[in-house]
């Protein structure tokens, strides 16, 4: 009998009880906003926009009056806007700029290939609000009944970037996985994996070559990390120790905590390398904050309205954004308590780091409005609409999902580059899996399936997207490319939609 487990077990469910979500999530939001506004009101950046007017407005006023003044008074900003007109001044080190206080970690995200990294300002409340978050996903377990009590005893390998963050001086810079590992809670290392020295090391290879002869040591019951890599950590770590699956060497494995990408692509694949059924969850993780997780089995992602972000929706329609996916300067934005279910919104986020009315770039629908739970579309800028087809990033992961499932193969990586033609246009296919597969039979199918899960595809379909191409490659050419570019790890992803001609040369050439 697992004793520790089961008071772990124990207690995880007793305060899972006394932490369940209250129902207003207006009123949670607006709390949430009246904190950031406190601590920014003696920022450069509160002081140029009258945070204290709006916070006065909030804490004193019933109805919306402090959404229409935070509207009307701060303008909305993408990673450009806000780096160059405020977040330059941060990274040289000058104090109090859009958050209290200096910044000493920046966090390098570029999402995809296509664009050159970002540098995200992490803060100490920042590091603070995602361990919070972290804790209530881990006592969020006690929804999922079947799980074994000695789970909670075993270890947590977390696949991410290297803890040894660059030097630059006045701040360090890193992904935000490494630094986020390098200021875990004490009493969690003795459960962390791979430990802090493999952590450390900064090239990719080394790290999953070091974690794979030290994975017989350990006794795993969760696993963390972008799927494109677990799984190739996995068939590493069976390769090496000739296994038919990974519960050979892990038999505890229970949990899978996913993000960063659909899932639904590498489920048919990632599932070939289990000896039995996993439980999986879903988490919204990214260098700005820890924006939602699944807290039930069979749901989607909730929202976390109450620790340090406070979020806004802008309807993805062509009032807000422009034909690249480019945000208008002054876009309609909702608050929670506005949206409504089924429709696509690109996300606005007011943070613990300094980021005010800022565009994360991701898009999400809500599924449950009660209970504030969402999926991830897609990008903002990721999508196809050359003449109106409007094919999103779910489109095309669900296309894909149940073509694996029709031709019994496993696509690792997918891509697809829209062409003008002469007088229509067209869609280039390119998918990335090791089985056989006839090349147009995959085409059609994913072309009849896009007919049926979107309304405009098919229309568009009879008269102006004429040209379809697909090229399948080994899944191998995706990670070399990215490699390439010196873009490999769990931070950098194969973006679903290649729109920057000059990426699109580079690709095109590299597969030649």
């Amino acid at each position: 009998m697992a004793i520790v487990g089961n008071i772990l077990k124990r207690g995880i469910g007793l305060t899972s009880l006394m932490k369940r979500p209250k129902s207003n999530l207006a009123k949670l939001q607006r709390k949430t906003l009246v904190k950031l506004l406190n601590k920014g009101r003696f920022t450069q950046f509160g002081e140029k926009y009258h945070f204290e007017e709006i916070m006065n407005a909030a804490l004193f006023s019933d109805d919306k009056e402090f959404y229409t003044k935070y509207k009307k008074l701060v303008p909305v900003y993408d990673y450009n806007k806000m780096f160059v007109e405020w977040w330059h001044k941060t990274l040289a080190g000058e104090k109090n700029v859009s958050w209290v206080g200096n910044v000493k970690y920046f966090a390098l995200s570029s999402g995809t290939s296509e664009a050159s990294s970002k540098h995200i300002p992490v803060t100490k409340d920042m590091v603070k609000a995602i361990h919070r978050t972290s804790i209530r996903q881990i006592l969020a377990l006690a929804a999922y009944k079947n799980l074994p009590s000695q789970l909670y005893e075993k270890g947590y390998l977390m696949l991410g970037g290297s803890t040894k963050l660059q030097d630059k001086g006045d701040y360090f810079e890193g992904d935000l996985s490494g630094i986020t590992a390098g200021k875990i809670p004490f009493w969690f290392e003795r459960f962390y994996k791979p430990g802090k020295t493999i952590a450390e090391t900064a090239d990719w290879s080394e790290k999953l070559d070091k974690i794979t002869k030290k994975a017989k040591d350990w006794d795993i019951g969760f696993i963390v990390g972008v799927p494109a890599w677990i799984q190739i950590l996995m068939e590493k770590i069976i390769k090496e120790y000739n296994l038919k699956n990974i519960h050979e060497i892990w038999p505890n494995l229970e949990i899978y905590c996913h993000g960063g990408v659909s899932f639904e692509p590498y489920k048919k694949g990632f599932e070939k390398l289990l000896g039995r059924p996993i439980t999986y969850i879903e988490t919204y993780l990214a260098s700005e904050g820890f924006l939602a997780y699944q807290t039930h089995p069979n749901s989607d992602m909730q929202l976390v309205l109450n620790n340090g972000i406070f979020f806004e929706f802008i309807p993805f329609n062509d009032r807000n954004f422009d034909e690249d996916g480019s945000m208008v300067q002054y876009p309609e934005t909702l608050m929670i308590d506005e949206v409504e279910e089924g429709k696509e919104y690109a996300l606005l986020i007011s943070t613990v780091s300094g980021a005010w009315r800022y565009l994360i770039g991701d898009t999400i629908k809500f599924t449950n409005k009660k209970n504030a739970e969402i999926i991830i579309t897609g990008r903002t800028k990721h999508f196809l609409s050359l003449c109106g087809e409007h094919l999103s990033v779910d489109n095309m992961n669900k296309a894909i999902e149940l073509a694996c499932k029709n031709f019994n193969i496993d696509v690792r990586e997918f891509t697809v580059v829209g062409k003008r033609l002469e007088e229509t246009f067209g869609h280039h296919w390119y998918v990335g899996t090791d089985d056989k597969v006839d090349a147009q039979d995959l085409l059609k199918f994913i072309d009849e399936t896009l007919c049926k899960i979107n309304d405009d595809y098919p229309v568009e379909r009879k008269h102006a997207l004429k040209g379809l191409e697909i090229t399948v490659l080994p899944v191998k050419t995706f990670y070399d490319f990215m490699e390439s570019k010196g873009k490999t790890g769990g931070q950098h992803k194969f973006p679903r939609v290649l729109k920057k001609k000059e990426l699109i040369a580079e690709w095109e050439n590299y597969i030649e």
